[in-house]
This record gives structure tokens, sequence and C-alpha cells, in this order.
């Protein structure tokens, strides 16, 4: 089938600031509901019961979902136009949230999350496709990324704190603070200019295959904590795991429509932005899972101090953010990126040296290096990719480079629980998870300077 493209009009008639506000606000509502929901875990399983497996996949639930279908996102934004996209996302996710709010079960709340992911997987990659189309110039485009990122910080900043506030209301108003927020982006969305469509069939096997290999992968690692690795279940997972990534490397290879064609990655700049992406987001996902437990089940905290306790990390993240963008132009944005990825290593390695007695607000302060080393990374990644595929593919590109955040938060969370299942004591499992982790951000580190010849 061939494809035709329709006009886009332009930026003057395109109003790229309604056009930033909306993709703003998008970002800010997923990105918000990756952060909220960790301070009520306790307070969920009180109620609905279930282990730290369970506790597990109500936060996995929600960030797989998001980023199996980040491709999908990304190609129905080229095909069917990023602002009908992002309205069908928003729509999606709104009803994901009503759901989990009235979830009656256990099993029925995981549900829920499933819906909003695949809402969110929708939502993030079309608003960055918004700004794509909005902002012609690299530089204004850069620094409109910068204000995109600040919606997700500023969500960091106030998911643990309002996770809090809400929760003593109870842990269900945690998911319908999201319906009034949804309906807000969906009046603006009306203000914003239609977007180009590209007539193109689906990868539905690249779809199939990408959800079978991430839930899979996702499935094995923490319910191997809990069955046993050498368990028939956990097996049997990473055996489809495996399967459907061949099937879907294979789809993409020889697939006429792939949902992520493979020459994207011939550039190295990409190549390198998306593990980045992928290391960091495992990092900040993970030490946001881990440290909620630790502070309200090894040190007794109340889930009202515990939101208090992120706020040093997430409100300065919020606070500081307008000035990656200085750094971007002044520095440029590898130097930038790796200086975030550094400092977030210092970060990690520091809480994992910590006595396991030591004051909770000196935790508090020690977890800002993470949370703002992250915040130094995404900005300058993201334009670094745009820069480097052209506008018409701009969905695609984002959702690739969303999948691969998302995919580092949903095995980080994972990976991070996994290793606490298996040690002999919870302080050993967070030393191990943090030590490792920021040892592999030194290295990437290291190997990310080469860049700086090609970008």
């Amino acid at each position: 089938m061939s494809e035709t493209t329709s006009p886009v009009r332009t930026t003057d008639t395109a109003k790229p600031r309604m056009s930033l506000a909306v993709a703003m606000l998008g970002f800010f509502v997923v990105a918000l509901d990756a952060q909220i929901v960790n301070v009520a875990l306790p307070h969920i399983r009180d109620e609905l019961g279930g282990g730290l497996s369970g506790l597990q996949w109500i936060v996995t639930g929600y960030t797989l979902m998001f980023s199996a279908l980040q491709l999908f996102g990304g190609t129905i934004s080229d095909r069917i136009g990023a602002r009908r996209a992002y309205g069908i996302g928003m729509a999606v996710f709104v009803l994901g949230s009503a759901a989990c709010g009235a979830a009656p079960s256990l099993g029925i709340l995981i549900a829920g999350r499933v819906v909003q992911g695949i809402g969110a997987a929708m939502i993030t990659p079309t608003s960055l496709a918004l700004i794509r189309e909005a902002f012609h110039d690299a530089v204004q485009r850069g620094r409109a990324i910068t204000y995109w990122a600040l919606g997700g910080s500023v969500a960091a900043a106030a998911g643990p704190v309002l996770g809090c506030v809400l929760t003593q209301f109870g842990w269900r108003w945690i998911f319908f603070v999201n319906l009034p927020v949804g309906v807000i982006a969906l009046i603006a969305l009306a203000r914003v200019a239609p977007s180009a469509r590209r007539i193109a069939p689906f990868d539905w096997t690249g779809q199939i295959a990408a959800i079978a290999a991430l839930g899979g992968l996702t499935y094995g690692i923490i319910e191997g904590g809990s069955l046993g690795y050498g368990s028939p279940e956990v097996l049997g997972a990473f055996a489809l795991a495996v399967i459907g990534a061949v099937v879907f490397l294979f789809a993409q290879a020889r697939g006429r429509h792939p949902m992520m064609p493979l020459d994207l990655f011939r550039s190295s700049t990409v190549s390198a932005g998306l593990g980045i992406a992928f290391i960091t987001m495992a990092a900040f996902y993970g030490v946001v899972f881990v440290q909620s437990l630790h502070f309200q089940e090894q040190r007794s905290v109340n889930s009202l101090v515990t939101g208090l306790l992120f706020l040093p990390m997430t409100g300065l993240v919020a606070l500081l953010n307008p000035f990656v963008g200085r750094a971007m132009e002044r520095l440029g944005k590898i130097v930038t990126t790796i200086g975030g990825m550094v400092l977030m290593a210092a970060g990690l390695i520091v809480l994992a040296l910590l006595p396991a007695d030591v004051p909770i607000l000196a935790s508090a302060l020690l977890m800002v290096p993470v949370g703002l080393g992250g915040s130094f990374t995404v900005p300058p990644l993201t334009a670094l990719i745009l820069d480097h595929i052209p506008a018409e593919r701009a969905g695609t590109a984002s959702g690739v480079l969303n999948t691969a955040r998302q995919m580092g938060g949903s095995l980080g969370i994972a990976i991070f629980g996994a290793v606490l299942a298996v040690q002999p004591a919870f302080q050993t499992g967070l030393r191990t998870d943090y030590l490792v982790t920021g040892v592999l951000l030194i290295v990437l580190a290291a190997g990310t300077l080469r860049l700086r010849k090609t970008a």
C-alpha cells in the first residue's frame, strides 16, 4: 500500500504554545501515575492483600504495558495523526484510572493499571510528535522538549507528596485525581491543529511478539523471586520471552511496515541514547520502589512522612529542570548527558554504602543526586534522537525512545524487587541493587564520550 501524507499547517497556525501545553499536561499525568502509587502500596496490600510480587505487579502492570505498546503508540501517531492518537490515549487512560479507583480486588486493580498503561503508551510518543510538528527550529525544539520534560519532573515532585496526602483520605483517590486532569487535557487538545497522517498497515506480528517478549521476561523476573527461577512457570515465561524477541526482530527486519524500523539504529547516537535511556530509567524507578518499602517497612515510617522524604529529591528536580536547557546550549547535549549519569551513579553508590540505621533525613537528602542526575539526561537524549531523524518519523522514533525508557522502568522494578526477594536481608538486597547499577552507569558514561565525535 502506498503512503499518503496530509498537509501540515505552518507553525503560525499550529499554535505551538498550545501544542506544548497539551504535550506537557499529557507527560505530567502519565509520569504522575508512575510515581503516585508507590507510597500507597502498603495501604493497598492491607485492603486487597498480596505479597511483594503483588506490589510489584501494581507498579509493573502499568509500566509493562506502557513500554510494550510505546511502539504501537508511535506508529499509530504517524498513521492517524498525533492529535487524534493523543485524544484516544487520554480517553483510555481516564477510563483505566476510574477502574483502578473502583477496583474491589487486587486482580481488577492490576487489570485497571494495564488499561492505564495502554493509554499512557499512546499519550507519551504523541506528545513528543506534537512538539516535533509545532517547532521546526532545532534550538526552539530543544527548549520545548525541556519544558515537556518539566511536566514529568513536576509529576515526580508532586507524585509522592500528593500520593501520601490523598492516601489519608483513601488510596483510591490517587487514581480518581486523574479524571479532571484528563478532561482538561482533552478540552485543550481541541485547540491544537490537525496532524499529518501516513496511511500504512500496522505491524501486528511485531506488536504481539513485543508484548510476549516483555511480558514473559517481566513475569519470569518477578515471579522467580517467589516461585524459584527453576520452576516450570518461570522457565516457560523466559522461553516465551526469547521466542517473542526472535519473532519481533525477524518481523522488523523482513516486514513491509515495521513499527520499529531497524535502520533507526544505524546512527550510533540513536543506539547509544536508547541504551542510556533504558539504564537511567531503571535506576530511577528502582530507587523509588525500593526506598518506599525501605522507609515504610524497614524504618516504620508512615505514608505521609514517606512522601515528604521524597520531596527533596523530586522538588529540586522540578526547580532545577529549567537549567537543563541552558546546560544543553552551553555544554552540549552529550556533556550534559554524561554529567547526569555520573551524578546519578554517585548518588546510588553513596546510598548503598550508608549504614542501615542512618537517620532517614540523611537518606532523603542523599537521594537528591539520583533524581537530579536523571533529570539531566532526559531532555538532551530526547533532543539528540529527534535531531537525528526526519520530522515525518518523529512519532515512531519517540515511541522507540519511550519504549527504551519504560522498559527500563518495568525491568528496573522487577530486577530490584527480585534481588530483594532472594537476598537474606532487605539491606543486603538494597546495597546490591544500588552498587551494581551505579557501577554500570559509570561504565556507560565513559563509553558515551565517543559520541562527542559523531553527535
